[in-house]
């Protein structure tokens, strides 16, 4: 007979504490999550990269177009000093993408990356990913990445 068990939603801060020290370096070394939700094909360029007098969470190339991607990460719901940041790295960095990784978007950023790649030109785009992270009994954790805003929104 088959044993069951519950499938559970793991708190991403009782993994991950600190997002600069704990969820960037296990997310730069794990790349191939992230990429597959993108459908891309990600390299790792940099962690917590300098600009000006900030830092950008995860550089990466887009192998398929050489393309630069910059990640930046939030392990709680979206705020208006993370869109900041996106948009900062996004010039400073001259990305071709960028990416929000959030444990859920307030309706209003969703909105609003959705506006900017409406409105700026095709060869940007910014993507909103939602982290959710799951596991079973005592499994290894699950990590699950939904795109929920893109070009194609």
């Amino acid at each position: 007979m088959h044993k069951f068990d519950r499938f559970r939603r793991v708190r991403l801060r009782d993994i991950w504490p600190h997002e600069a020290r704990d969820f960037t370096p296990w997310l730069a070394e794990n790349l191939l999550f992230l990429a597959e939700a993108l459908d891309m094909e990600l390299e790792l360029e940099a962690a917590e990269k300098r600009i000006g007098d900030f830092r950008a969470d995860i550089v990466c190339r887009n192998r398929t177009d050489n393309s630069r991607v910059v990640i930046e990460n939030q392990l709680e719901k979206s705020n208006h000093q993370h869109l900041g940041k996106i948009l900062t790295y996004a010039a400073g960095l001259d990305a071709a993408a960028i990416v929000w990784i959030v444990a859920e978007f307030r309706d209003e950023h969703r909105e609003t990356l959705d506006w900017l790649n409406k409105s700026t030109h095709a060869a940007l785009q910014f993507f909103g990913v939602e982290l959710a992270v799951f596991q079973i009994t005592d499994s290894p954790y699950a990590p699950e990445f939904t795109v929920v805003t893109n070009i194609d929104a």
